[in-house]
């Protein structure tokens, strides 16, 4: 059972009296219990917990906290100007679909479609972030991605925005073929896919150095739109990408980061469109009737 987490603080049970009064922790409700020892409990960093140690100020006078809610420079502006106010972009990849399930290569087709189970992991996402207020939903006109957001979004009253920058990475040739079909018939260009994707090149069209700009013109639109807390729902090519430019890294990082069918992302942006990962694949909800409320 895997749960996708990135900010994490793992606290011995015996020990928080040892710790500095000086700092600060973060935390949501207990996550989980390590079943192979019963000294240390993980939490999830979506709630600012407060276990009776004190701010640090900084000299400016803001506060240090574990949220870093006055981050600075956290990496460049995606925007390129201030935006309106600071923002929160919750990321989800779409349920399991036909292809996933025939280990097919996806790409940018529109033939696959969400499998009852790829059904059932949108209404678990949709069940999981029902306490989060936001104010729009951006998705991918691709089916899979459809259908995913038109579950996800039952029930709120403002309409899904499909943008095109939120496609998939249009991978020409391979598309539909089983990988171990592709592997066999196109062995240099697959291995060049599977393991240096960013030099996976096709008449001259760099597949993922051109989703890396098209993820830069998304988070654009998105962050750029009226509100200040966003769904997004996508594939997982594109969705990495999105990861990877926020973060500043370039498309040689592209299979340095898994997201799961249905996991769930979360990135703050600050007033100049500089983002800061909070969440990253979390998939509590995939196995438990577990809420967010970030």
């Amino acid at each position: 059972m895997a749960f996708g987490i990135v900010s994490i603080a793992i606290l011995p049970l015996t020990s928080t009296s040892s710790y500095s009064s000086r700092l600060s922790y973060r935390r949501s409700l207990p996550l989980l219990l390590n079943p192979s020892s019963q000294n240390s409990v993980v939490y999830c960093s979506n709630f600012t917990r407060d276990l009776s140690l004190t701010t640090e100020k900084l000299g400016n006078g803001d506060a240090m906290t574990g949220g870093a809610f006055d981050f600075r420079k956290a990496t460049t502006s995606l925007t390129e100007r201030s935006i309106s106010t600071s923002k929160k972009v919750t990321l989800v990849r779409h349920g399991l679909s036909t292809w996933n399930e025939e280990s097919r290569v996806q790409g940018s087709s529109d033939l696959s479609i969400l499998t009852q189970t790829g059904v059932q992991q949108a209404e678990k996402c949709r069940r999981a972030l029902a306490n989060i207020n936001f104010d729009r939903c951006f998705a991918s006109p691709i089916s899979r991605a459809k259908s995913t957001a038109e579950v996800l979004w039952q029930g709120r009253e403002e309409e899904l925005v499909f943008l095109d920058s939120l496609k998939e990475a249009h991978l020409f040739f391979l598309e539909g073929m089983k990988n171990v079909d592709a592997k066999k018939i196109y062995p240099k260009e697959y291995t060049t896919w599977r393991e240096d994707p960013a030099e996976f090149c096709v008449n001259g069209v760099y597949p993922l150095r051109k989703i890396w700009s098209t993820a830069r013109e998304a988070w654009k639109e998105i962050l750029l739109s009226p509100g200040e807390n966003f769904a997004v729902v996508t594939h997982k090519s594109i969705l990495r990408a999105l990861v990877c430019t926020a973060l500043g890294l370039g498309p040689e990082r592209f299979r340095s980061i898994e997201i799961n069918n249905g996991g769930i992302s979360v990135f703050k942006f600050n007033d100049r469109g500089e983002a800061m990962l909070q969440s990253l694949n979390m998939t509590a909800h995939m196995y438990s009737d577990h809420t967010y409320l970030y």
